[in-house]
Formats: structure tokens, C-alpha cells, sequence
């Protein structure tokens, strides 16, 4: 017998609004983005953006959004392709890809470089500390300019100084951009002082949801 991977999984996201999920693995978190990217279609139900189904209008959604996974993938390139990847080199808003370095807070470091932009990152990013890894899938994600963004668990692999250093990246380019985030984790711990409500979910339910004071001070 087949069983759904997510199941009334219902919840709304304000504009604005950093809302998390949290939950174990296997809970239905990473399903649950892949189908708010648009990358697997539910078998019922609809996600909507300002009333649009996305599903309808996909090529519209995909450059509203951003990305920011676990593991950031770079490939054996410069600094300066790997932010703008996918992108056809003659194609690069080079604008965009210092701004967006600038907002991930890695372009006094980019800018020391002897080759700057132009420095290969190695295979996988070999060059580079894990934080500056997580620094440029950041850039990566801000380089389209979106207004909404997931993050699926882009801490869990950092050190804890550098964690807290992210969280509160995150929170100011909220607070100056105001993006609106998916922030997907394991536990409470990681999103508890970044997130203005908070999803529990279980076996591909969402099994509560919210506000992120009234879930820290229950007793």
C-alpha cells in the first residue's frame, strides 16, 4: 500500500515572514520545498502565490525564488560563475553578482583575492572554508534578485561560530531586503530566535504551526 509523502501539510507564509519547519528525518520537510519550488508537483492540493497557482505559471514562480540547500555545489570554476551558476558566461550581470557578494558578506574577501571574481574555487569549492562555501551559495540565491527564498537546512554543516553568523545574515537581509524565507531544520534550537512562526512536522504532516514566542515559552 502506497502512503503519501505529505499529507495536509496546510500553511500560509505573509510576505515578509521568516516561517520555519522543523522536524525529524524523514518528517517530509525537503518533500515539502521541493514541491514549493516547483520541482515536484502535488498529487492534490495547490501552492499558491498571491493567489497564482505556481504550477500554472512556473516560469514565473522559479524567478521569484531563491535556493540555498545543505551542501552547496561548486564546480571546478571562478568565484564569479559559480555565484551566477547556470548562467551563460556572456549572459552575467556582473552588477548583480558583486551586490549579491556584498549582501552574503563575502566581497571584502572576494575583493583581496589577487584575482578577485576571476579565482578558481578548486573541484567542490577545495579552496575555499565551509562558511565561504555557505557564503556563496548565499550570493548564488540573492544573485536572481528574488522575494521569496528556502533555505533547506543551510546551517547543520557549519561550525556553531559560523552558524551564528549566517542566523544573522539571514536576519539582516530580511530586515533590508524584507524577503520572505522557508527555513527548514531539524530543531528549535536553529530557528528559534530567527523566525516569526514555526511548522512541527511529522510523518508528512504539519502537526502544529505557531508563532515562534508562543512555541519557545510553552511550558
Amino acid at each position: 500500500m502506497e502512503e503519501n509523502v505529505i499529507d495536509h501539510a496546510e500553511f500560509v507564509i505573509k510576505k515578509g515572514q521568516i516561517v520555519a519547519l522543523i522536524g525529524e528525518s524523514g518528517a517530509g520537510k525537503t518533500t515539502l520545498a521541493d514541491i514549493l519550488l516547483g520541482l515536484l508537483p502535488p498529487q492534490y492540493g495547490k501552492i499558491r502565490a498571491d493567489e497564482m497557482d505556481i504550477f500554472k505559471n512556473i516560469d514565473k514562480w522559479h524567478k521569484a525564488i531563491g535556493y540555498i540547500p545543505q551542501t552547496i555545489y561548486l564546480s571546478d570554476d571562478t568565484i564569479r560563475n559559480n555565484v551566477a551558476f547556470g548562467i551563460y558566461e556572456e549572459q552575467i550581470d556582473d552588477e548583480a553578482v558583486t551586490e549579491a557578494l556584498k549582501k552574503a558578506q563575502l566581497y571584502e574577501f572576494v575583493d583581496g583575492l589577487s584575482d578577485g571574481v576571476e579565482t578558481l574555487v578548486g573541484d567542490r569549492g577545495v579552496r575555499l572554508s565551509g562558511g565561504q562555501r555557505q557564503r556563496i551559495g548565499i550570493a548564488r540565491a540573492l544573485a536572481v534578485r528574488p522575494e521569496f527564498i528556502v533555505c533547506d537546512e543551510p546551517i547543520s554543516a557549519l561550525d556553531v561560530s559560523i552558524q551564528a553568523q549566517v542566523i544573522n545574515m539571514f536576519e539582516d537581509l530580511q530586515e533590508e531586503m524584507g524577503l520572505t524565507y522557508l527555513f527548514i531544520a531539524h530543531d528549535l534550537s536553529a530557528v528559534k530566535h530567527i523566525s516569526n512562526r514555526i511548522g512541527v512536522m511529522y510523518l508528512g504532516r504539519m502537526v502544529e504551526l505557531a508563532d515562534s514566542y508562543e512555541l519557545i515559552t510553552r511550558p
